[in-house]
């Protein structure tokens, strides 16, 4: 976790500021191997210095011209070496710059980038001879060096590659989850209004015309317009028959209860209670009464959001806020549950996860001319706050 935070950090830095930080570990490692020779060989004298500087100024450089950086690192190196000169981190420069090279390129890049580097280094060693150190098979292994901040930057930036997909990946499932649900909840409403089209039209239409003929025959014919009158009586009654079974239907298990109120949020706290969730519960709606409609939505938000809460996340305690003031309800129910995260990329939500019972919340505030707001609470979290209007609510 440590690692990560200062990954993090670093990452959260300015390029410029990265850069010279980078630029100064180098150069205090680079340095002091640069000051000290090997007893028997030229020490630091003034074409050190000037390719240490050279290679240092060039290295700042290193994001906006990464392969012009590894040449002039790479001369720099080999110069230190064909002068005589060595030392175990005077190559530390041009292995930043081909790191570089790598992690903001491309394999076909560092594919012939490392070709080129692998050459040139068994060259130079070949051309330095074996009097500077004496292991068996150098020129093979000075071509090896070069290749290894080059696999390194290969793997990052196949890494960040990835992760990048995989946010996408989750940026596109969630962006799918959504239209899906907005497709369920046009078609859910088209069927309803099918169902209910076709319940009603050709029986309010008949009991339209019925009763135009009873009122035309109210004077003159009072047996024909009390059998039309019998017979708008009869169409009626049959279409609330078809309409309560058809809600009924609509509404699958949900009770027929009358419509809830908020003096019942004392229940419905407590039956969450029962399941491990505490909640503490603060109403505060005055004295003057309120719209049937607009209590029974903001019982049902309530209801949504602690569901939620149980079912969806890992919090122990919830907050429920129910207060009024002159022209509106406000309801706010928040948890804390741990930081809600983005799905993951191969996640399926089911067709009843959460992001349906949000929808169907904020269904319920605009039908009364209210809105709703959700979303995490820094620091972990979520908070569901509906604003409902107690003046001009339909009835």
């Amino acid at each position: 976790m440590t690692f990560d935070r200062l990954a993090a950090r670093a990452r959260a830095l300015p390029p410029i500021v990265a850069d010279l930080l980078v630029v100064a570990v180098v150069g205090v490692f680079t340095t002091a191997d640069a000051a000290v020779n090997e007893p028997g060989y030229r020490q630091a004298d003034a074409l050190t210095w000037a390719l240490l500087v050279v290679s240092l100024a060039a290295l700042a450089c290193r994001r906006r011209w990464p392969v012009p950086v590894v040449c002039v690192t790479g001369a720099a190196c080999a110069g230190w070496a064909l002068h005589g000169h060595i030392g175990e981190l005077l190559n530390l420069p041009v292995i930043v710059a081909l790191y570089t090279v790598a992690v903001l390129g491309d394999r076909r890049r560092t594919l012939w980038t490392g070709v080129i580097a692998a050459t040139v280094s068994g060259a130079v060693a070949l051309k330095v001879g074996r009097d500077v150190v004496n292991p068996q098979g150098l020129p093979v292994l000075e071509m090896v060096w070069p290749l290894v901040p080059l696999l390194l930057g290969e793997v990052v930036r196949t890494r960040r590659e990835l992760l990048a997909e995989y946010a996408a990946r989750a940026a596109r499932a969630e962006e799918d989850r959504e239209r899906e649900a907005a497709r369920r909840v046009r078609q859910e409403r088209a069927r309803v209004a099918r169902e209910i089209h076709d319940i009603l039209a050709h029986t309010v239409s008949a009991m339209t015309v019925q009763a135009g003929v009873a009122l035309d025959a109210l004077d003159t014919a009072p047996e024909v317009s009390r059998q039309a009158m019998t017979q708008v009586r009869a169409s009626g009654k049959e279409a609330v028959r078809d309409l309560r079974a058809t809600l009924s239907v609509l509404r699958a298990a949900e009770s027929t209860a009358p419509a809830p109120r908020l003096d019942q949020l004392d229940e419905l706290v407590a039956g969450v209670e029962a399941g491990g969730v505490r909640v503490s519960l603060r109403r505060d709606t005055g004295d003057a009464a309120l719209p049937a409609v607009v209590e029974a939505t903001a019982y049902r938000i309530v209801q949504e959001a602690l569901t939620n809460v149980v079912k969806h996340s890992a919090a122990r305690h919830a907050a429920v806020s129910v207060t009024r003031d002159a022209t509106r309800l406000t309801v706010e129910v928040v948890d804390d549950g741990p930081p809600v995260r983005p799905p993951a990329a191969s996640s399926a939500a089911p067709p009843d996860d959460r992001g349906f019972g949000l929808i169907g919340m904020r269904e319920r505030a605009v039908a009364v001319g209210g809105g709703v707001r959700y979303g995490p609470v820094p620091g972990g979290g979520f908070r569901v706050r509906a604003e409902l209007p107690t003046e001009g609510a339909p009835s």
